[in-house]
């Protein structure tokens, strides 16, 4: 969802409230804590959806944009309370760790009891989105009911158990679960192409949980060789890294010939009026990190022309009108080395979403990597005033190296403390990060 509209302060409701308020969170004056819904859903008897997003996910902007709105997204809202969970919030990131979200943006379903009925994670197009996300809140079943049903032998709950496990990255698990299901309910489930695929890319999860680079290659390469659609780039994202230290003969022979699925993805799900792939973003990248790889530099530039000469016409002139497309536009810039513009379009991104400190942030960062701090400081203390939580502390430690690279040591001071003071209990990490800094 689109994070900038949605900058969540969550607060606890009344009970007797409870009961009179809308279905959709964002729809209330306070909106609601997820503890909220879920006292909500225990007197309403109806299903918690957790919409967790950032203001800096472009993945989130897709969804808002593309996905959730119009009648189908009414009627979901209809079926189920639906709660904007910031990532960036103290809650947010506690419930993300609760129920290992790993993904932005991830939409995971909760019965009243708070056990997980369903989740769908990253960017959906409408006509995967909505069958998975009704069925889930028709079905009404919890992980432990699908493993029951498992154990009887049906195999689509084989599958959907196999889901659930790889869209927590929980490789291992998920195969020791398998493993420990009667024999003749694995040896039937086998025959189907999706329980061998769902147990292929949870050995990927597994392999990619350690340190064995080599497993790495040898599991992406069989996820590879079947259809997988919009999720070739990601895995192929493993592979590019794996096989990094390969000999560069062995490495080209591994990756050429991932390049012919690629480009069928890419000309049929990516560079068409209506792209079916919801993360198009990926896909570039990637086929240009495979050129690169390939050392087919020519390649790689035009697959980044291609895509910067389509963003631009679909946005037109209006960098508001698509702001995964807008962000978009700015990674392939950044990429392709286009200084130039990329300067310039930043200024318009800032210009754009004046409420935001995501594009200030990222502009000021730039220009103090370049070794610019006098005229990232303009910037970072624009961002600062529109950051809050996690980000507030992260954009601090930025502005604290500008003002010591510019020997301004009390005032990196003064900033450090006023952000230690009012976020920094909620977020050790970053709070640890930003007092590095300052001490440096």
């Amino acid at each position: 969802m689109n994070a900038s509209l949605r900058t969540l302060k969550y607060s606890l409701i009344a009970a007797s409230a409870l009961l009179l308020m809308p279905l959709h969170a964002a729809d209330t004056k306070d909106p609601l804590s997820i503890a909220g819904a879920l006292q909500a859903s225990s007197q309403q008897h109806r299903p918690v959806l957790l919409d967790f997003h950032a203001v800096w996910c472009y993945s989130c902007y897709y969804m808002a944009s593309h996905v959730l709105n119009g009648p189908d997204w009414a009627a979901v809202e209809r079926k189920a309370i639906v709660v904007d969970v910031d990532a960036d919030s103290p809650d947010g990131q506690a419930w993300m760790d609760k129920l290992k979200v790993s993904f932005l943006p991830s939409y995971v379903v909760l019965d009243e009891h708070g056990n997980e009925l369903g989740r769908i994670s990253a960017e959906q197009p409408r006509q995967i989105f909505y069958p998975r996300i009704n069925a889930i809140l028709a079905n009404g079943n919890t992980l432990d009911a699908l493993k029951t049903k498992a154990q009887t032998g049906s195999v689509e709950a084989v599958v959907a158990v196999l889901g659930a496990y790889q869209a927590r990255s929980e490789g291992e698990a998920g195969i020791a679960w398998f493993a420990a299901l009667p024999t003749p309910v694995r040896k039937s489930a086998t025959h189907d192409t999706r329980v061998g695929l769902g147990l292929e890319q949870l050995t990927l999860a597994k392999a990619e949980a350690g340190t064995d680079k080599n497993a790495i290659v040898a599991s992406a390469q069989k996820v590879l060789a079947s259809d997988i659609g919009c999720q070739r780039p990601y895995v192929l994202d493993s592979l590019l890294e794996a096989s990094q230290g390969l000999p560069t003969a062995q490495r080209n022979a591994l990756l050429i010939s991932q390049r012919k699925p690629l480009d069928n993805l890419l000309d049929t799900h990516v560079f068409v009026t209506t792209p079916s792939c919801a993360d198009q973003r990926s896909a570039v990248l990637v086929s240009a990190d495979l050129d690169a790889a390939l050392g087919d530099h020519t390649a790689e530039a035009a697959i980044l022309n291609r895509a910067i000469d389509l963003t631009r016409q679909r946005l037109g002139n209006d960098l508001t009108s698509d702001r995964n497309l807008a962000d978009n536009l700015r990674v392939y810039l950044d990429r392709a080395h286009r200084t130039a513009e990329l300067d310039d379009y930043q200024h318009k991104l800032i210009a754009a979403y004046p409420q935001d400190y995501v594009y200030p942030y990222r502009y000021g960062r730039s220009l103090l990597e370049n070794g610019k701090p006098a005229d990232a400081l303009p910037y970072l203390a624009q961002a600062y005033d529109k950051s809050y939580g996690e980000n507030r502390l992260r954009v601090a430690s930025f502005r604290v190296k500008a003002l010591k690279e510019l020997h301004r040591d009390s005032e990196a001071r003064k900033v450090a403390d006023e952000a230690l003071s009012t976020n920094g209990p909620w977020f050790p990490k970053a709070a640890a990060q930003l007092k590095a800094q300052l001490a440096s």
